[in-house]
Formats: C-alpha cells, sequence, structure tokens
C-alpha cells in the first residue's frame, strides 16, 4: 500500500548506558497516547547484517502523522515533552531524526 498524506517522523536513539535500553522502551511507550499520532512503531535493530544496514543504534522510534502541522503539535505536546526531559535526555548520548513527506 502506498502511503500518501503522511508525515514520517522516524527516530534512532543511541544510549550513553546499553544496560538502560530497557528504560528506554519504556519511555517510548509513553508516547502512545499522543492523539496527534497516527501510527506508532517502536523497535530495535533486526537480525538482518548486509552492507548498508545501520544497527549500531538502540532503539527507533516510527511515527506517522496526517499533517505536518500535527507533528509540530507532537513536539509541544506535554507527553513528549517529559519523554524528552525524563528518558531522551538523561539516557542518550546521541539522537538522529529523519524527517519526511510525499512526493
Amino acid at each position: 500500500m502506498l502511503l500518501k498524506n503522511t508525515f514520517v517522523h522516524h527516530v534512532h536513539f543511541w544510549l550513553k548506558d546499553k544496560a538502560e535500553k530497557q528504560k528506554l522502551i519504556e519511555g517510548l511507550y509513553t508516547l502512545a497516547p499522543i492523539t496527534h499520532i497516527r501510527d506508532i512503531h517502536i523497535g530495535v535493530a533486526a537480525e538482518t547484517f548486509r552492507d548498508v544496514i545501520e544497527r549500531s543504534y538502540d532503539a527507533s522510534l516510527l511515527l506517522l502523522f496526517d499533517t505536518p502541522e500535527a507533528q509540530d503539535a507532537y513536539q509541544t505536546d506535554p507527553i513528549h515533552l517529559l519523554f524528552v526531559e525524563n528518558y531522551a535526555k538523561p539516557l542518550c548520548a546521541k539522537v538522529v531524526v529523519l524527517d519526511n513527506v510525499n512526493v
């Protein structure tokens, strides 16, 4: 199925301490109730090992939104702001965000 009218927000997280992975994943699940999110996927690297696959991250978050404005509203949602302060900032050494829209 070809996705249309979709804003994709894909975030990859690298932990300061690998032992904190479950805590980060628990934090990611706190984002699920945010009403601006159309779909959410929380994951870890798959057991695939081709040369082009990036596997060094510890967890990922894939969010689909109906509009760029919905994604903007997500960014300022109090639940998201708590996640950033309580999980992302203290636990992560690096965060990479890839945002994209349909062409």
